[in-house]
């Protein structure tokens, strides 16, 4: 994990830019104001600060699909590049407009940042640490904003601080991001898969896990290229195969599925049984349903409240494998318990996913291998899959299907199952490919058999050949071939297409929803005008006694507001794959509220001037605190797990175009808002706001800890068409 770690830290110091940025323009504002005589200008001055949202709102609007089109790394270094420049132009800007371009150009590099770093952590984090890792761009843009109030607040105790020298500063930094970006940060593996550069992919997975090993992940990746489509949710018993000779113990039942391990010879069974059902295939008593993971949904739903009963199917679901699933996982990621799941090992250890789209060479002797859907020898560098082995040299083909399985993270193993209909007419079979992602449920029928679910949808890794397919070959194929990822890119109308599947609609959805939420809660209002807020609340006279400048007072108090959150940041760094992205918002958001009803109450009810400063700081403090605990990094997290690989980028730019939006609304009304309504009356208003989201989060945002990104898109396939119903019986 070590790999993974190092470069997550790397990608967020565009991040840590950021923050460095809002904290200069924070402090800086005050000598910019006196030196424009911006102070009868409000609106002037609000559009000084909200031109580089501006700036990040246009580069967003195609940033996303520019990141799919030619990958996350070059529009990182992009971003390095810009901060840089934009960093010059400040430390020179003779004039208004001359700034209003500067910050018109840091724009541009801070929304390249904060789209494309949470989509890149996600991308090469592991399942176990992604969340960990994720938080990691709100420390280090917390850690640039501590590191700036301190330049800020020496510079303000010279006689003439020059206001320039503050925002210019920022191009020393840049040069470190630039170092990292161009020489440190690979490309995002499932881009590279998403480009058929397999090869690539491969050297930077076993870079980022620090492990030879990654071929379940691969084929993960490759899985993970589909969008939409139906996904089922299907429970089976799965167990050890029967030998031969001997009677099975599902009781001579038909229509298992047999999934091959690593070894030929050793192989298991899995027998359908009903969904949200427990009972057991050797006949003992039937279970509780809340051992399975329909039945852990239904169960929360029908004995939770009302708002249980009101929550998304999404939720419903998450939340149902989550409380089934409370044992620790192990150091390999699966479920302690039964060694039977953990025994299921890949079957391309000895015929990796290396093949290059570019670097691919085709043989005569590979024909009777692998070919196409399109009947043509596939070029992929020799590589044989798993099903396509277990079809040729395995003897254990019993049931009405096959599958072999591997490990893909957080207890979650990837199966293809491969059934072969009856015969027609014409003696052609109707054979289908499906991919399955399996889980251990909570309740083993006995011994050595368990219970899992499993979401089965098309698989975009494989396809079906045909009699038809393969007539012209020495060596026809009846059953699976390979599909090379390169030849399933979608076009670029495709991808709009994808946006209305009803999963990709109900994610888009739920990350708008949150980025509106968080924004209005006015969390960077807040931040670009600390010093102003905490100055009109009369912070100054906290620190009368050491002799500053009001200016000097209200930027130190904001500096120590500042390293007051790096500590919490940490906390939530620890609890985020622990607790929960969900869990986390569900405990902050109240906070949130409660302090800024302080504030509401401190500027309403009449009390002692110091008193009132006191109250002031500490809400500000406070609301800083736990925001950035939880409704801070956590709507970028959730962005950024929530989508298909292949149109990921969209939707984030979707995302993130709203994020801009609302923020220069919030940003550039601020100003205005406290000339008319006073801070009593704006922290009213994003007292509000965070009462809505606390019942938006309760209802509509499920959990999504210790999930691959695969298989969260594909909850979200099944909860956009509602519960499935489970047999009574």
């Amino acid at each position: 994990m070590r790999g993974a770690a190092l470069v997550a830290l790397a990608a967020a110091l565009g991040n840590m830019l950021q923050g460095w940025d809002n904290a200069t323009i924070a402090g800086s504002l005050l000598y910019i104001k006196r030196e424009f005589g911006l102070e009868a200008h409000p609106a002037l001055e609000g559009l000084v600060v909200a031109t580089s949202l501006i700036g990040a709102t246009v580069v967003t609007t195609f940033s996303g699909p520019l990141s799919d089109s030619i990958g996350r790394r070059p529009m990182l270094i992009a971003s390095s590049l810009l901060y840089a420049l934009a960093g010059l132009l400040m430390l020179w800007s003779p004039t208004v407009h001359v700034l209003l371009l500067a910050r018109l150009v840091d724009g541009l590099a801070v929304g390249l940042a904060v789209t494309l770093v949470p989509v890149y952590i996600s991308e090469t984090a592991p399942p176990e640490i992604r969340g960990t890792l994720n938080t990691l761009p709100q420390f280090t843009g917390s850690g640039g904003m501590f590191l700036s109030y301190c330049m800020v607040f020496a510079m303000t105790l010279a006689p003439s601080p020059d206001w320039r020298v503050m925002l210019g500063v920022l191009f020393l930094p840049s040069l470190l991001y630039i170092a990292v970006a161009v020489l440190y940060l690979p490309e995002s593996p499932r881009w590279l898969v998403s480009k058929g550069r397999m090869r690539e992919a491969r050297v930077v997975l076993q870079m980022l896990r620090n492990r030879e090993d990654v071929d379940g992940e691969m084929a993960l990746l490759a899985e993970g290229l589909g969008s939409g489509g139906v996904t089922a949710i299907e429970e089976y018993i799965v167990g050890p195969a029967p030998v031969e000779g001997e009677d099975d113990e599902f009781g001579g039942k038909s229509g298992g599925v047999t999934l091959f391990g690593p070894e030929r010879g050793m192989s298991w069974v899995a027998q359908p049984v009903p969904l949200g059902g427990q009972g057991s295939m050797l006949g003992s008593a039937r279970q509780s349903r809340q051992g399975s993971l329909l039945g852990s949904a239904m169960g929360l739903s029908r004995m939770g409240s009302m708002l249980d009963n009101l929550q998304d199917p999404v939720v419903a679901l998450l939340g149902g494998l989550h409380e089934m699933n409370r044992v620790p996982p192990n150091a390999d990621g699966g479920v302690t318990g039964t060694t039977l799941f953990t025994n299921f090992g890949s079957v391309l250890g000895d015929h990796p996913l290396d093949w290059d789209e570019e670097n691919a060479a085709h043989s005569d002797d590979d024909d009777h291998d692998k070919f196409d859907n399109d009947g043509k020898a596939s070029a992929d560098g020799g590589l044989r899959a798993p099903l396509l082995d277990m079809r040729r040299q395995s003897s254990l083909t019993g049931g009405e299907g096959m599958a072999s399985t591997m490990g893909i993270g957080g207890g979650w193993q990837l199966a293809w199952k491969w059934t072969e209909g009856e015969a027609g007419p014409d003696g052609t079979r109707q054979s289908a490919v499906q991919r399955m992602y399996l889980h251990e449920e909570g309740g083993a029928a006995d011994g050595n058999f368990v219970h899992a679910a499993a979401l089965v949808s098309k698989s975009a890794l494989y396809t079906t050949t045909t009699n038809d397919d393969n007539l012209q070959h020495e060596h026809p194929i009846m059953g699976p071939a390979l599909v090379h990822p390169a030849t399933t890119a979608a076009k670029p109308g495709a991808l709009w297409r994808e946006l209305l599947e009803p999963g990709v609609r109900h994610a888009l959805l739920c990350g708008v929803t949150l980025q509106i939420l968080q924004q209005f809660s006015g969390i960077n209002g807040v931040l670009y005008y600390t010093p102003q807020i905490l100055d009109q609340a009369g912070v100054s006279v906290l620190l009368e006694g050491l002799g500053l400048s009001s200016d000097s007072t209200s930027i130190l108090i904001s500096g120590l507001t500042t390293l007051l959150m790096l500590p919490t940041i940490v906390i939530a760094m620890r609890l985020m794959d622990v607790s929960g992205r969900r869990s986390l918002l569900l405990w902050t958001i109240p906070v949130l509220i409660a302090s800024l009803v302080a504030l509401v109450a401190a500027d309403i009810v009449p009390m002692a001037t110091t008193a009132h400063a006191a109250i002031s700081t500490g809400s500000v403090i406070v609301y800083f605190c736990t925001f950035v605990m939880g409704f801070g990094p956590i709507p970028n997290i959730l962005c950024s797990e929530i989508f298909p690989t292949r149109v990921r980028g969209l939707c984030i730019a979707i995302c993130s175009l709203t994020f801009w939006l609302c923020d220069i609304i919030v940003t550039y009304s601020l100003p205005v808002m406290l000339n008319s309504v006073g801070l009593a009356g704006v922290f009213s208003i994003y007292a509000v706001v965070c009462c809505i989201a606390l019942v938006f989060v309760a209802l509509r945002v499920p959990e999504t800890k210790g999930l691959p990104l695969e298989v969260i898109t594909e909850f979200f396939n099944v909860g956009a068409k509602g519960l499935p119903k489970i047999d009574d019986d």
